[in-house]
């Protein structure tokens, strides 16, 4: 019995080190990266969603805002701002400046390098978009949300 206790915390401990692992190993790779296997919905995010130019829109600001007004926008203007890995500045990661795939989806890196749909949020809900699209944040800039926001 003492066996099969110290066997499941040994196997508890090591269930809990590889999902942190795991977490750790997340990295955002920018929309672009997408494009290889997603072709379709990618050509759609360039043509249709108003996210792929979501930056632009915070740089028609700037001039008007604190540097820390400025930088509140980059949590939904940007993919990954805060987290790991994420949107840092304009000019060291360019490829995450707008609101790109991984602002819905999560971390990309994991998916990519083995192809494993599990490693992705695949069935996006209205909870993902609370972040960006919460009820105030509507009411202030006076927009709608909607589930396929991201034109696929």
């Amino acid at each position: 019995m003492k066996h099969h206790i110290i066997f499941n915390v040994v196997f508890l401990c090591f269930l809990s080190f590889i999902s942190q692992s795991l977490a750790e190993d997340k990295k955002y790779v920018g929309a672009e990266a997408c494009k290889a296997c997603h072709e379709k919905e990618y050509s759609n995010y360039l043509n249709f969603a108003k996210k792929v130019k979501s930056f632009e829109s915070i740089k028609k600001m700037e001039k008007k805002l604190t540097l820390e007004e400025y930088q509140a926008c980059f949590e939904c203007h940007t993919t990954g701002y805060g987290k790991p890995g994420g949107f840092e500045s304009e000019e060291k990661t360019p490829g995450l400046k707008n609101a790109g795939c991984e602002v819905c989806h999560g971390p990309g890196s994991l998916h990519i390098d083995g192809g494993d749909p599990e490693m992705i949020i695949r069935d996006v809900t209205l909870e993902n978009c609370n972040t960006c699209h919460s009820k105030d944040r509507i009411e202030a800039f006076d927009f709608k949300p909607l589930l396929f926001g991201g034109a696929h």
